[in-house]
């Protein structure tokens, strides 16, 4: 009884059993040898439906509706190969090698997730996989031997490819059909034999979607929780309330606070609770990017747009963060022609691309950030009004360090035992340290009390960190009277009050200054008997 044979039910043939054996030979690497491998099949009248030949290995294969017969000839011609000197051994083997190589590549084009097209040199579609036939609306056995025209719908940059041999990566094709409108990512590579002469192409395709979920996979950093914001103050406790109040509305969230404070950190924050948490959380610095490119980062371009534009043309973060949040940090920087644009994003929900001529429909929640102070800039007329109501939605307003002193001991504590688990070491203050940094008005904020632990895990002796390890300016330290924590903020709020007036001369500037209201610094005058020090 022969091994590994293979039976398959032919509903074409009246569901008559066929028999299929592959035959693997070892014989002499010499030339006739194939001539006497045919000669002893036809004399055994037994016909093979393929042949594949190597040095020193012939593979054939036997197809047959006759099972016994089957059977009994390939055992006849089995005992006649081995009588011969140039067959040294037969084995039954599962595949040929060209099909084991076919299944292979069959399984590898229909695991990866873009879609694949083969085309012959006259653009007839030869092959595409699964992804390929759904993304087309088609079906592999309704396209394969179609011209890809009839197949894939928009302008085909394959084409070129096939007459000038060019390969292109990540051309954006826009389709408009009757039923919907879908935009997809292609790229392509011609097929040459060993004469450089172009026998095809191949092309891969991938949906805008499928592929603003791979760069949200791949780009989204680490979530931060509410509960990860070290704080202890009323003042923080409270921002972070109303950002969990309002973390699964749709509006738009202004986020303000000076330098440092950690606005970033509240806007993850309010992503992570959103029911958006799940899309892309797309950021950019509004002040990073100069504004002849801010507007094509933000909306994207068409191609052609400008010189050296993007073959293809190129999608903005507005279309990255469909159904996501964007996050426009120093939204203040904007110029007031973005501003009219970001305005009309924000009022209609769609963006127009550089060069384009369609307006593209996106649904994004904003968050936005600034330090800077909006109502003056209206009143100067460096921003636009209408664009600050509709950003001011919902206002968070985060309060630097030195209105929460209460904070600095706990966030001490976290940033050592970070940097001390990075170092492998346990990280203390001594006391003149810890009275330098609990006394210090923190004019960077979160940010330069966390650059300055780590500075001075690196310059400490040992474990124990001391005062000179901080390399901070004693000219901004501040005096204390009671080490008491009461009453070291107490003391600290009434030198920070002070320093203003001294700097500014007026209640009202030293409230635009720390960013607080003017009735609150007129209350803190009176209360630390600064009154002398208006006017000066």
């Amino acid at each position: 009884m022969l091994k590994n044979t293979i039976h398959i039910i032919q509903k074409n043939r009246g569901d008559a059993v066929v028999s299929i054996i592959r035959w693997k030979l070892s014989v002499e690497n010499r030339i006739g040898i194939m001539e006497d491998v045919t000669r002893d099949l036809a004399f055994n009248h037994i016909p093979f439906s393929a042949l594949e030949v190597y040095c020193g290995v012939i593979y054939l294969k036997f197809v047959f509706s006759d099972g016994q017969y089957l059977q009994e000839a390939l055992g006849r011609l089995k005992n006649d190969f081995l009588q011969k000197d140039y067959v040294h051994h037969i084995d039954e083997i599962d595949l040929m090698p060209q099909e084991q190589r076919e299944f292979e590549l069959q399984a590898i084009l229909g695991s990866v997730s873009e879609g694949v097209v083969a085309l012959d040199n006259n653009g007839i579609v030869r092959y595409l996989n699964d992804q390929a036939a759904q993304l087309m609306r088609t079906s592999a056995e309704e396209a394969v031997g179609l011209h890809a025209n009839s197949v894939i719908p928009g302008k085909l940059p394959i084409f070129k490819t096939l007459q000038t041999g060019e390969s292109y990566d990540l051309v954006e094709i826009s389709v408009d059909s009757t039923k919907d409108r879908f935009r997809y990512l292609s790229s392509g590579r011609p097929i040459k034999n060993e004469q450089g002469m172009i026998s095809g192409a191949v092309a891969t395709i991938k949906s805008i979607e499928d592929t603003r979920k791979l760069i949200t996979s791949l780009t989204k950093s680490k979530t931060v929780a509410f509960e990860e914001i070290i704080h202890t103050s009323s003042s923080l406790e409270q921002a972070i309330y109303l950002a969990k109040k309002i973390a699964d509305s749709k509006c738009t969230v202004l986020i303000r606070g000076e330098s440092g404070t950690g606005k970033e950190l509240f806007a993850r924050a309010i992503y992570n609770a959103s029911n958006r948490n799940n899309k892309a959380f797309v950021t950019i610095n509004c002040a990073a990017i100069p504004e002849t490119l801010l507007e094509s980062e933000l909306f994207g371009y068409e191609e052609g747009a400008f010189s050296g534009a993007q073959r293809g043309g190129k999608m903005g973060l507005f279309e990255t963060a469909h159904e996501g949040t964007l996050f426009l940090d120093e939204v203040g920087e904007l110029s007031i022609v973005l501003q009219s644009k970001l305005l009309r994003a924000l009022q209609e929900g769609q963006i127009m691309r550089l060069g384009g001529r369609k307006p593209i429909s996106v649904d994004v929640r904003i968050i936005a950030a600034t330090n800077r102070n909006l109502e003056e800039m209206v009143r100067e007329k460096t921003f636009r009004e209408d664009l600050y109501y509709r950003l001011n939605v919902i206002p968070i307003r985060v309060p630097p360090l030195r209105e929460s002193p209460e904070d600095i001991p706990f966030l001490i504590h976290h940033f050592l035992d970070v940097y001390g688990g990075d170092l492998k070491r346990d990280f203390v203050l001594d006391s003149g340290a810890m009275d330098c940094l609990c006394n210090r008005p923190w004019p960077g904020n979160v940010r330069e009390l966390q650059n300055t632990l780590l500075r001075s895990v690196h310059l400490a002796n040992g474990n124990i960190i001391k005062k000179k390890d901080l390399m901070l300016d004693d000219n901004k330290i501040v005096p204390i009277v009671d080490h008491g924590l009461k009453n070291a903020v107490g003391d600290l709020e009434r030198v920070t009050i002070e320093a203003s007036l001294k700097k500014t001369g007026s209640a009202r500037g030293t409230a635009k200054e720390l960013g607080l209201s003017h009735t609150v610094v007129l209350r803190r005058i009176h209360k630390y008997g600064l009154e002398h020090l208006i006017g000066k």
